[in-house]
């Protein structure tokens, strides 16, 4: 890892917490439905490249039922026997003799039982392994194989030799990067001068450009419980993770508004007129970018720490395959708004993380990197974070297609549909505005719709020496 903190405060949760071994929260796994359709989730496990044991899965399903059918409620019946010969007129010797029946049938029952919230403990944990179920349409295999759904734009042509952002930062004295090294270790920068301007007119003109479309604003906390984390389908434990940890406390950074935001409405049933519910959150961003390494990770393309915007939907699963395009449509008003040439990809099943039913990436043309580079993504997660976030809806009489009623004549309530999509990540962003808008005497150009953001700022020119 490249982030080495003198502080005993932040630490890779890996480290910190694994003498934790069971899951401290249960979701609402549909046990019946992954073994009534064993066969599509076995291929889907294996299409995505996932650690899960499905057989172990169901094995342990099929224990517990069995422990829950047949020996807890023999044991009961058993008991309740017990219990009735004791209402009538017993001799003292018979009376004792049931007592003692009575007596070991109730801890044979408590043995039951612990073995019983074991099994469960253990299914729910083998469980949550199991990927989303994937979208029809998703291309099978690594990310090599993701399809390309739009082309936009063409590169600009330039006349003079291109720098990349590390040179413009530099030669414009806009981006410190040794002194960050220094003071808070490798992955960090300081933003200077007009850069500090730049992301401040990013941050705001994303928010306002989100909240016309009908989304509302959010600032959400950076410090959230490793369970909301874990809940949300991020893995804070194991070599690789991403999440940094307080240590002597279950609490985490965010490596995403996604995971707040998804928790606001943790353990609630909405009405469903309430819906759709749509969030455009900012929050600074903290990532241990364990393995990352190489010339791809450059400059301000891969940081531990970060500012993004983040858009965030829960609605009625009929809709959220319209809202994900909803969502990738609005990345692509953004980004052409700023001029970017860029694509737009139907990322492949093995590049899908857990919670992602589907995944579109935004990649854009970094001349000075001489690539494209990912800027953002929209992903649909149907009912897979809301059923570790006890996030449901109850739906209205006319609406609901279920004969069962709930409650006082109610509908029963049916789990929402997530979805989250990146509006604006500043350094990737940075990256394409200042290798894309530099100009042959070494300045940059600020784009049109971003100055009203920077007090007319128009043109980002060298300081004089």
């Amino acid at each position: 890892m490249g982030f080495r903190c003198s502080s005993p405060i932040f630490r890779p949760l890996s480290k910190t917490l694994t003498l934790v071994v069971k899951p401290q929260w249960k979701a609402a796994i549909d046990f019946k439905w992954i073994r009534d359709n064993k066969a599509a989730v076995a291929v889907n496990v294996k299409n995505r490249n996932s650690n899960a044991n499905l057989e172990l899965v169901l094995d342990l399903y099929e224990r517990m039922l069995n422990v829950q059918k047949q020996e807890v409620e023999r044991l009961r019946a058993e008991r309740n026997v017990v219990a009735n010969k004791m209402k009538g007129k017993l001799e003292p010797s018979e009376r004792q003799k049931l007592i003692e029946e009575g007596k070991n049938l109730k801890e044979g029952l408590v043995t039951l039982e612990e073995d019983l919230l074991k099994l469960t403990d253990e299914l729910q944990q083998e469980a949550q392994r199991i990927p989303n179920m994937t979208h029809p349409e998703v291309p099978v295999g690594g990310e090599d194989c993701s399809a390309l759904r739009k082309m936009i734009g063409s590169p600009r042509e330039f006349g003079f030799p291109v720098k990349d952002h590390v040179q413009l930062g530099k030669d414009l004295d806009l981006i410190e990067f040794d002194a960050a090294a220094e003071v808070s270790g490798s992955k960090f920068y300081y933003l200077k001068n007009e850069a500090v301007l730049l992301e401040m007119a990013l941050i705001n003109w994303t928010i306002t450009e989100v909240m016309r479309r009908g989304f509302t604003p959010l600032i959400t906390p950076e410090i959230v419980r490793s369970s909301v984390v874990e809940k949300c389908g991020f893995q804070p434990r194991g070599e690789n993770t991403q999440v940094y940890s307080i240590e002597g406390s279950d609490q985490c950074l965010i490596g995403t508004a996604e995971i707040p935001v998804g928790g606001i409405h943790m353990d609630s049933i909405l009405t469903e007129s309430a819906l759709p519910l749509k969030y455009v959150a900012y929050s600074h961003c903290f990532r241990t970018e364990a393995g990352a390494a190489g010339t791809a990770t450059r400059g301000l393309y891969r940081v531990h720490q970060f500012s993004k915007v983040e858009m965030f939907i829960l609605c009625r699963p009929e809709e959220s395959d319209s809202y994900h395009e909803e969502l990738i449509g609005i990345e692509e008003e953004l980004f052409s708004s700023l001029g970017f040439h860029f694509k737009t990809l139907d990322m492949a099943s093995v590049d899908l993380g857990a919670p992602a039913y589907r995944k579109f990436d935004v990649e854009a043309w970094m001349p000075g990197l001489g690539r494209f580079g990912e800027i953002s993504s929209a992903s649909n997660c149907t009912d897979y974070q809301s059923r570790r976030l006890g996030i449901r809806y109850r739906p209205e009489a006319s609406s609901s297609t279920n004969p069962q009623k709930g409650k006082g004549n109610l509908a029963p309530p049916q789990f929402v549909h997530t979805l989250n999509a990146t509006a604006c990540a500043v350094p990737r962003m940075m990256i394409c505005l200042l290798e894309n808008y530099q100009q042959e005497d070494g300045s940059v150009v600020v784009p049109e719709p971003l100055r009203p953001f920077t007090g007319g700022l128009g043109v980002i020119t060298p300081k004089s020496r």
